[in-house]
């Protein structure tokens, strides 16, 4: 017989739900840390799953995922941090570098914590690199990371209380129905934020040039 993909990872799910569920906001902040570093989880579903066992402790359980979210989210960071500069400093030279990761930090916490709030398609680990490409600060990368998260799971966990679990489905078949208009919006919004991170970094009002017209320049002379 032969087991669809779906399947599988309904069963892996529920397995790890019945593996973490007893150790309650530990587990969840685990599966978090999962999710952010290395395996995708579906963390939302867990979240709530936690929050329908249990909804008396919603607020420790979200800022338990949220917290294991930014735990995780330092990898893809760290990555970025170690590899993207090498990359970045064989195309422009260190002074440019500075400027240009000078200019990003002043942007640097919405810039993180707006994709973080934002659910799945969302690419959150993008972000986490590019915001280690720039240097940014780890305390500020870390809390971005920590109340985006932190905002995204307590608003499913308030809905999950107010209205219980089955809105969370119904949401869920809703947004399936219509996958392509969400996927729109979804691409619509990051195409947006990028380009608002882009003139931040890259403003040519301020009279800088971009790191290609330098290029051009110093070869010209």
């Amino acid at each position: 017989m032969k087991i669809s993909p779906a399947s599988l990872i309904h069963k892996w799910n529920a397995a790890m739900m019945a593996a973490l569920l007893p150790y309650g906001a530990w587990g969840i902040g685990a599966l978090a840390i999962m999710d952010s570093a290395a395996i995708p989880v579906p963390i939302d579903a867990m979240v709530i799953e936690f929050v329908v066992h249990d909804h008396s402790r919603f607020v420790l359980y979200c800022f338990m995922a949220a917290l294991g979210s930014a735990i995780g989210s330092l990898l893809p960071f760290y990555l970025g941090r170690a590899g993207g500069e090498l990359f970045l400093l064989k195309r422009i030279n260190r002074k440019r570098y500075e400027q240009l990761r000078d200019r990003f930090e002043r942007q640097e916490f919405l810039a993180i914590m707006i994709p973080a709030m934002m659910p799945p398609p969302m690419p959150v680990k993008l972000f986490e690199f590019a915001a280690g490409v720039f240097e940014m600060r780890t305390i500020s990368f870390f809390g971005a990371i920590l109340l985006g998260k932190f905002i995204r799971f307590m608003t499913w966990a308030v809905i999950t209380i107010l209205y219980g679990p089955t809105i969370v489905a119904t949401l869920s078949v809703a947004i399936k129905e219509h996958l392509g208009y969400v996927l729109a919006i979804a691409f619509a919004l990051i195409v947006l934020l990028a380009i608002w991170v882009t003139r931040m970094i890259f403003d040519r009002r301020k009279g800088e040039s971009l790191p290609v017209e330098d290029e051009a320049g110093s070869t010209s002379e």
